[in-house]
């Protein structure tokens, strides 16, 4: 089964956009198996847009451009094949692709057959340029049925922005992943509007089929295809936490092969993964039922018996401690229950101690807390 825990990878959008081409597929896939990406669960390289000529050749199929992949796509997709990684590509349910490249409107069974034959493992699907009158979610199932008909096992990651509620049909077309949101640029903002956005849909994410808040720009540092201000390297790790919590797939933005080390370590850290790879696969929910001003104090049932506890502050101000109140009530813990709730910090690895009550968490300006917790009897 595909999409048991949700997809880890690189993409090459954020950073690359229009500017892909082979060499850089290729040194990617090689700096994800030096840099340890590959050995913390990063195993997709995936070509998004503006990868093909302008027009379908004589037999109606899309060309790779030989400028940018002079071997072609097989020699591109056998080469991280090699390195034990998988090769991902990218088409679009419209007429053309965001990039006004061939989509593959009218044209699914024919192009993934070829992406088959390519030794494709994942393809990123998009929304522009659909025929107005076309629902979207029959070009979706359409796909869905294409890639079961091609012969080879497609990881299929549908990207359509959230449109036409998207959460309440996607499984429906086979899909493994699915974006549910505009796009991320590389600013604090856009990174924080775009969870908060997605904290009323996360109970539709789950096994098999994950809620996609689009991918990572953690180390971007402002470079790239969707540079806007950039984040300090202690705000990319708040990121990263947060789309642990909300079991996003993962798919990296920056460019591996000259990565820092912070983004690196930020990356790998193998208590974050191991709480986005989590098999339960269970919501991360606020314990108010919503954020509290510009705060998100979430809950998260985990397997094995243990709990996730996060706190996360979005506010520019104040500069100073802005202390959080949780109420163990809140989270289904009651004061007469006999237990208390063992915490530990996920990323110092500190004790915090058995809480039962109320429990206050002091978190500065675009500063967070997640706790990994276990009952105890008192």
């Amino acid at each position: 089964m595909l999409s048991k825990t949700p997809p880890m990878g690189w993409n090459s959008w954020n950073t690359f956009g229009n500017d892909i081409c082979e060499k850089v597929v290729l040194e990617t896939a090689d700096a994800m198996v030096k840099t340890g990406l590959k050995d913390a669960g990063y195993e997709y390289v995936v070509i998004d847009d503006c990868w093909s000529k302008r027009e379908r050749d004589e037999n109606g199929r899309i060309v790779a451009d030989p400028d940018k992949f002079p071997h072609g796509m097989k020699f591109v997709a056998d080469y991280v094949h090699s390195l034990g990684l998988k090769f991902g590509m990218y088409s679009c349910a419209g007429i053309l692709t965001c990039g006004q490249y061939p989509g593959s409107f009218d044209h699914e069974y024919l192009d993934a057959r070829m992406f088959a034959e390519f030794g494709v493992d994942f393809l990123k699907y998009d929304f522009c340029f659909k025929p107005d009158h076309v629902p979207g979610p029959l070009l979706y199932r359409r796909m869905g049925m294409a890639l079961k008909a091609s012969g080879r096992e497609i990881l299929f990651s549908a990207c359509n922005w959230g449109s036409d509620n998207v959460e309440t049909w996607i499984r429906s077309t086979g899909a493994h992943m699915y974006r549910s949101t505009g796009d991320i640029n590389d600013s604090f903002k856009s990174m924080g509007d775009i969870a908060v956005s997605q904290i009323g849909k996360l109970a539709y994410s789950g096994v098999g089929c994950f809620n996609d808040i689009d991918m990572l720009v953690c180390g971007m540092g402002n470079v790239g295809n969707v540079a806007a201000g950039g984040m300090t390297d202690k705000e990319y790790l708040f990121h990263f936490a947060l789309w642990c919590a909300m079991q996003s797939p993962l798919m990296i933005g920056c460019d591996v092969r000259s990565m820092s080390e912070a983004t690196r370590a930020t990356l790998t850290n193998k208590e974050l993964i191991r709480i986005d790879q989590d098999e339960e696969a269970r919501p991360f929910y606020p314990i108010n039922g919503k954020p509290v001003g510009s705060a998100l104090v979430g809950f998260k049932h985990l397997s094995g018996g243990e709990y996730l506890l996060g706190a996360f502050n979005f506010a520019d101000s104040p500069v100073n401690p802005w202390t959080l109140t949780t109420n163990m009530y809140d989270i289904g813990l009651t004061a007469n229950s006999g237990f208390g709730l063992r915490l530990t910090d996920v990323i110092t690895g500190e004790d915090a101690g058995v809480r039962q009550g109320s429990m206050f968490i002091p978190l500065k300006a675009h500063d967070f807390r997640l706790y990994r917790g276990s009952l105890v009897s008192l």
